[in-house]
């Protein structure tokens, strides 16, 4: 968790500089969040929101312009100190919180209409069952969750493979995570990065959906989308903006999943 912290502390100025987030034009009125969210979750205006590892607070703000009071979590201090100077400069309904999503109860002591999480979060917790009772601690009697994420399916194949899709890492495996090292972030080849260590633990498409249901939530909603945001592999092409799938049509498999659930 330390060398996780401590890459994204050094990745932040480096996305915040990426034309992928596009941080000039969301500060001009861009929403960032997608369609998949947008009418997934539906709507949120007078509703509180409470946004579970928001980076820098792109999507959480997203969210306050359309209505929401909202709350951003994240464990990296430089991300959640570049969100508040983005509110500082957008002056909407919004607070930010420094923490592991996993000490927030020593941070925070309230109860939100929605728990919002996304793209990327779940790779970065070691403990699913923990994470799941969180949600439960913070939603309201009747309140919705809803994360749209990458399919766990899609990472058991080699990235760097130029060509084609192989096989190279489990999709089943016990408590240790898998060690990464990149001196690159996800946006950039230019900036090399002195963090180059990550460490990920992957979860099965099933530990996330009983993992929730473990703690009394009732899913509404599961769906799986052919389609990803970013071209995580060398043969994908952009068909749509924004809109990334594999230019050879014989691979059709789950890029994205979304669950929709409620605290009864």
């Amino acid at each position: 968790m330390k060398a996780n912290l401590a890459r994204w502390n050094e990745a932040c100025k480096i996305h915040a500089k990426s034309s992928d987030y596009d941080l000039e034009g969301f500060l001009k009125g861009q929403n960032s969040l997608h369609e998949i969210e947008l009418v997934g979750l539906g709507e949120v205006e007078n509703k509180t929101l409470l946004h579970l590892q928001c980076q820098f607070g792109m999507d959480t703000l997203s969210w306050a312009r359309l209505g929401a009071e909202v709350t951003g979590v994240d464990f990296s201090n430089n991300s959640i100190d570049l969100a508040n100077e983005l509110n500082e400069h957008l002056k909407l309904p919004a607070k930010f919180i420094c923490s592991n999503i996993y000490d927030l109860p020593s941070k925070l002591d309230e109860e939100f209409d929605i728990v919002f999480t996304s793209y990327g979060v779940l790779c970065w917790l070691p403990d699913l069952e923990k994470w799941a009772k969180l949600i439960s601690r913070y939603l309201k009697k009747g309140g919705t969750f809803f994360i749209a994420e990458f399919h766990p399916f899609l990472w058991i194949f080699d990235d760097e493979n130029k060509d084609k899709l192989e096989y190279k890492y489990p999709y089943f495996y016990g408590k240790e995570p898998l060690h990464y090292t990149s001196e690159y972030t996800y946006t950039e080849q230019e900036n090399l990065l002195l963090n180059v260590d990550n460490y990920n633990w992957q979860h099965t498409f099933g530990d996330i959906i009983t993992s929730l249901i473990k703690v009394g939530l009732k899913i509404q909603e599961v769906k799986e989308y052919p389609y990803t945001f970013f071209p995580q592999y060398p043969f994908m092409e952009e068909k749509n903006k924004g809109i990334w799938t594999f230019k050879d049509d014989k691979y059709n498999l789950p890029m994205v999943f979304t669950i929709k659930a409620i605290k009864e």
